[in-house]
Order: C-alpha cells, then structure tokens, then sequence
C-alpha cells in the first residue's frame, strides 16, 4: 500500500514542464532542437529592477518579512490597482506569494470544502483543475470554441452555474490562445455573475501589460464594482517585467479572504524572497516606457508566426489579442501519417512527431483542454521562430 496521499493521484505534472524538460534532454543529447514550449519572455529584467535586487541585498534587507509581503510593496500594488485598473485597495486587502500559482492555490486552498465546483473555461492554463483537485473541490470545465475566439459566452456560463459553484477562474488575455475580452464580451459576462451571487471570481491578470493592437485590457471588478466584494484580482510580475525566476505574485479581495490566505502561507512556505520583493516594489513604481518597446517586439514576433502557421497545410492559426502564445487548429491533420510512418491520431501524437521528425518542440492541446489544437510560445528570437515555422510547415506538407 502507497504511504503517498490518494488526493496526489488526481492531479498530473505540467505538461508544459514536461515539453520543455524533454526539449532539453534531446539538445543535450546533440539533436537540433527548437523549444516554443516555455511560457515565459526572453527578455532579461529590466536593469533598474536587478539594480533594486542588488541594493536590496547590500543593503542587508535579506531577513524574514511579514509572512505575506513586506508593506512598502503592498503600498506599491495598492498604487497600481488604483493607477491602472481604478480599483482601490488598502494594504491589509492584498497578499504577496512567492509567484502568481501560490496566491491561486493559496485563496483555493483556504475556500474550497468537498463538493464545491470551479468553473475552468477551456482552453485553459494547464495548473487551474489540477489545483483545484489538490483544494478538493471539482473542477466543472466550460469549453470555448475557435468560432468565439476561444472566449466563453454568456450562455455557456449560466449554463455552468450550479447551487455548487464557488469560483469562476477567468484569464484575459489567455494563457495558452492568448484571447483577450473586450469590456463588452466582460460585461455580458458579469451581468450573469451579478445574477448568481454564491459565485466568487478569480482573476489571472498575469499577461494584462501584453496587450496588443486595439485591445484594451480590463478585469472583471473594474468593468462590475458590484462584484468587487467577491473578486479575488490575482496579478505578478513574471511576465510584463521579465521576472519569472523572481518568483512574486500577488492579489487584493476581500480582508476575510486575505487574512485566510496569509495563515496558510504562514504556516506553509511563509515570506517570499525579501529581496525579489523589493526589486518587485521597483518593478511597479519605477520606469515602464520598456513595456511599449518589448510589446512592439511581441507583436512583430505573432505576425510572423501567425502567418508563417497559417501557410502550413492543414493548420488554422487565429490572431491572438495578447500573451505570446498563439493556439493554432491541427483538426485537419488528424488522421493523417507523417514521413516517418506515424498516424496523427491526436494533437498529442502530432506534436510529438512534430518533436521528434523535425525538432520543434510545442506543447499539446489536449493539455490546455481543448483538442485538436497546440501551443506556440513566441517569446524566442525571430531567427528561432522563423526556422521553427519552416519545419512545422515542412512536417504538414509531409502528412499524407
């Protein structure tokens, strides 16, 4: 009998880890291999940010914090919610993790009771259900379509409501397909949230400065105050500021909430790095004219994938509204053999012969939840992108 916890067999590891680790396996195994895999910016951390980190250290600010962040930057996230989205917290309404995951696992874990229903749309972030399961509530997905643009419809989510729901889990612009909605699609959205008031909303707003073209960016308590008392507003600095490895998340609600998330993250993990978080206070209050520059490098990089894709045989690539991942339709290619013998059953057999015929490494649709699809991340140099194309389009022109 396994001494390991039954609730462990419900989730699986990231798949995206997954392709990522095996990308790096067969590099360092001498093959040619091109990883679209990672979901994190190429860029490097902004200077005065590492200079905040550097000062940070010399300074002797390296000892325990408050065990859910340091108050000069929860003053910082206040200022920002007020600045950017016209929300206004006080500083005993946010909380800081070590990474945007904690703060989502940390406000389910301190929520959910046996029985209680998540509402996941579908294409989804591939750690949302496996969360929810590790809390024990049951995750209900609500499927979006390539006909809505990967966006979940009003209709779609009164019909996921149940006397169970607790949470609705809403990420604008998306991880994987980078669909982003509009105030419009948000406020046909809300107007149903304000008809069932047991459901709480979770937002991941990690991608809100990649916004691109006419996409405006707007989260679900500034388009509804009246939901502002069962919104959780979840945002970081991972992705808008080349901060992956900094490992800073953070959120405002409600002060129950919060304070039950602080006594799980103090009896857990308790302070995030002290010294990730004052580059983070620098990250927030300091210069963002390099946002405007790194997006324009974004959407020249999603052009030219967008096209690239759209030129292959059997794929259909939308325009994404944000993010750095496009999620490119393959239903065309399923059943279908490759060069080397290999019947494209699914989108998972597809990218692995895509991996291993061509060395482009992508991650699977049935991974994100919706099928039959992959995902590119585009947060690599145009020289990569370019020749992964190629490939891609060379594998697809091979199918017969």
């Amino acid at each position: 009998m396994s001494f390991l916890s039954k609730s462990l067999s419900r989730v699986k590891p990231s798949p995206t880890i997954a392709v990522s680790t095996m990308a790096a396996e067969l590099k360092a195994a001498g093959r040619d291999v091109i990883g679209l895999g990672a979901g994190e910016p190429d860029f490097d951390t902004p200077e005065n940010i590492k200079a905040a980190g550097a000062k940070a250290i010399a300074d002797g600010k390296t000892k325990y914090t408050a065990p859910d962040g340091i108050i000069e930057l929860k003053r910082a996230i206040c200022e920002k919610f007020e600045r950017e989205n016209n929300l206004t917290y006080t500083t005993d309404q946010v909380s800081v993790g070590t990474g945007g995951k904690q703060i989502l696992y940390n406000a389910l874990v301190a929520t959910m009771n046996p029985g209680d229903e998540v509402i996941i749309p579908a294409p989804y972030w591939v750690s949302y259900p496996d969360m929810v399961l590790l809390a024990g509530g049951t995750p209900v997905i609500a499927e979006a379509s390539l006909q809505t643009g990967f966006k979940l419809t009003a209709d779609q989510l009164e019909a996921a409501i149940t006397p169970k729901t607790k949470w609705l889990i809403f990420n604008s612009p998306s991880n994987p397909t980078g669909a982003g909605y509009s105030r419009e699609e948000l406020k046909e959205l809300t107007d149903v949230l304000l008809r069932h008031p047991h459901v709480w909303v979770m937002t991941d707003d990690m991608y809100e400065h990649l916004a691109y073209g006419d996409f405006k960016f707007c989260t679900p308590a500034e388009v509804e105050p009246k939901l502002y008392d069962r919104t959780l507003t979840c945002n970081g600095v991972s992705k808008a500021y080349s901060m992956t490895g900094w490992r800073i998340g953070y959120a405002a609600g409600p002060k129950e909430l919060i304070g039950a998330m602080r006594k799980i993250q103090s009896q857990s993990t308790s302070n995030p790095s002290s010294i990730s978080q004052w580059a983070a206070v620098e990250a927030l209050n300091g210069p963002q004219d390099f946002l405007k520059t790194n997006n324009e490098m974004f959407v020249r990089r999603r052009d030219l994938v967008v096209s690239m894709l759209n030129d292959a045989e059997g794929i259909v690539c939308p325009t994404p509204d944000g993010a750095f991942y496009v999620y490119p339709s393959v239903a065309e290619c399923i059943g279908k053999t490759s060069a080397k013998g290999v019947k494209i059953e699914n989108d998972e057999v597809f990218a692995t012969a895509l991996l291993e015929e061509k060395g482009v490494a992508v991650v699977f649709g049935a991974a994100f939840g919706l099928s039959p699809n992959f995902r590119v991340s585009y947060a690599t140099s145009d020289e990569a992108l370019k020749e992964a194309c190629s490939r891609i389009q060379d594998f697809c022109a091979e199918l017969k």
